[in-house]
């Protein structure tokens, strides 16, 4: 039976970024606005948080331990024991109007992580590679505002959002270079008859892609040949990303924005809260940890 609980009444700013970490049964997710860090397990107890000298985009646990993470002006490590950060590349500086958003490892290990404008208005930012040894590669240009990178589960597919076109792309992702090629339109929420636009997105187990509606308040299921198949409504229209975890991977996790967009505060008293999602009958993958 679905079951939607609130886990952390957090009023996060910005909610975002949620990550389970299989081998430490943990989530770990962000408040890219507040610049923390969170993690807790898996019923949103046991909770740790870190702050960061910048607005954050996204986070990924290391193989080498600790944590790298995308702050506004580039990539950092994250050492989760001292809460120190180092800055270990900055992939597009000099442009104060942009800072780095959503970001994902692919399933060998590299964090790809794209820009987002500060003002969500021009296609003025770029998607970039890190790999392990430190190397940074250019993927794509001219997006308003990254979001949704994931792979199918041969990770062959790239599937990736400018929320502001309110499509999904798909790519082909080469496993060896991790260079993505042929971008297509995977999905339209416009032709799917949604109102919301392509935020945070996840595929499972079953390769499907899933989606948070942003603006609208729902999870959002497309089949491999990117027609829509299941949508999920939630309690809050600012609802932005979401990660499966849970011991069996079955527990949609699903942050959540109180901040006010265009001077419009949200109007539920749970905005910015972190919510569980049950029983939607499918499985995730494991996240990948970054390999440098």
């Amino acid at each position: 039976m679905l079951r939607i609980e609130l886990l952390i009444d957090a009023r996060a700013e910005l909610g975002e970024g949620p990550l389970w970490d299989a081998a430490e049964q943990r989530l770990y997710w962000i408040d890219s606005l507040g610049a923390k860090v969170h993690s807790c397990d898996a019923r949103g107890g046991a909770s740790r948080t870190w702050d960061v000298p910048e607005h954050i985009g996204s986070l990924a646990l290391r193989e080498t331990g600790g944590a790298i993470v995308s702050l506004r002006d580039g990539f950092y490590a994250l050492d989760l024991a001292s809460g120190a950060c180092r800055k270990l590349a900055d992939p597009d500086p000099g442009k104060p109007r942009i800072r780095m958003n959503d970001g994902k490892v692919d399933r060998q290990g590299r964090f790809v992580v794209g820009y987002m404008d500060y003002e969500e208005r021009d296609p003025i930012c770029a998607l970039f590679r890190l790999d392990a040894n430190g190397n940074v590669a250019k993927l794509d240009d001219g997006i308003v505002c990254s979001n949704g990178p994931c792979w199918s589960p041969d990770g062959r597919t790239f599937y990736f959002a400018d929320t502001y076109t309110r499509e999904i792309w798909a790519y082909d992702y080469d496993l060896a270079s991790g260079e993505a090629a042929n971008r297509r339109v995977f999905c339209s929420f416009a032709a799917s008859g949604l109102k919301g636009l392509p935020d945070g997105a996840k595929v499972d187990a079953d390769g499907f892609v899933w989606s948070v509606s942003v603006y609208e308040g729902k999870l959002v299921r497309f089949a491999p040949d990117g027609r829509l198949n299941r949508a999920v409504g939630l309690p809050v229209e600012s609802t932005t990303s979401l990660s499966f975890g849970g011991p069996n991977l079955d527990v949609a996790y699903v942050t959540s924005m109180a901040r006010a967009v265009k001077g419009v505060k949200p109007i539920e008293r749970e905005a910015g809260a972190l919510f569980a999602v049950y029983g939607l009958g499918v499985r995730g993958l494991p996240e990948p940890r970054f390999s440098g």
